[in-house]
């Protein structure tokens, strides 16, 4: 019988590293815009640095703050991967801190996503690891499980799959499904270079063509009036 609540898929299919990296260079914003707006994670899942998170989801369910399977799942991940911790949002245990970030980095992981709290802040400030959580709390983690890995996962009100493609800048974070990625790619790549073309346009004093804002309050319906009486 299936231990539901309580297993490990002990692997899952990874995307290509060339697609992967080529979101790299890719704004969040711009990878949301081309997802209806409505793709990125919680806003109050932040980045603690200023490291760019590009990777593969190693997904992980875990207890209110209890990171068994956070330390399981850090010993199966391999290269590139990003460890993404489903914790419920809970924040008065952290799951992790400068000691899991430092056995990460040895391993050559390429992140932690916490849905969750964590620890030793300062050092989390100044590492080259890019890792994003919901809260700081200097209480440490049980480790009695249960928990799963590798299993879908909600992560700051988003569905998140193993071997999804995460992006995270300091705008915030997002999931991408492999198979809707060479698509999306191509989309979101001439959508950042026409916005690179209207900043030119700005910086080089042509301005911009703002016709689409009275059109667009005319068509809602706004009233006009000429002075405040």
């Amino acid at each position: 019988m299936a231990n539901l609540g309580f297993r490990v898929f002990e692997d899952f299919k990874r995307p290509d590293r060339e697609l992967v990296e080529a979101f790299k260079e890719v704004p969040v914003a711009n990878i949301d815009d081309n997802m209806g707006r409505i793709a990125c994670v919680d806003s109050a899942i932040k980045p603690f640095n200023k490291a760019k998170l590009i990777g593969t989801a190693f997904t992980v369910k875990v207890p209110f703050g209890d990171n068994l399977m956070f330390h399981k799942a850090l010993d199966m991940a391999k290269e590139g991967d990003i460890l993404v911790i489903a914790g419920g949002g809970f924040l008065e245990r952290a799951l992790c801190g400068e000691i899991m970030i430092n056995y990460a980095i040895m391993k050559k992981l390429s992140g932690f996503v916490i849905d969750g709290a964590i620890r030793d802040a300062e050092t989390t400030r100044n590492v080259d690891f890019p890792v994003f959580a919901r809260g700081i709390n200097p209480n440490g983690p049980y480790k009695n499980g249960p928990g799963e890995i590798n299993v879908p996962v909600a992560v700051g009100g988003q569905v998140v799959f193993p071997g999804d493609i995460v992006v995270g800048d300091e705008d915030g974070l997002i999931f991408i499904r492999p198979d809707d990625a060479p698509e999306l790619l191509e989309k979101v790549k001439a959508y950042h270079k026409n916005e690179e073309v209207i900043l030119d346009s700005i910086s080089s004093g042509l301005g911009l063509d703002r016709t689409w804002v009275e059109k667009a309050l005319e068509e809602k319906g706004c009233e006009f009036i000429k002075e405040v009486k």
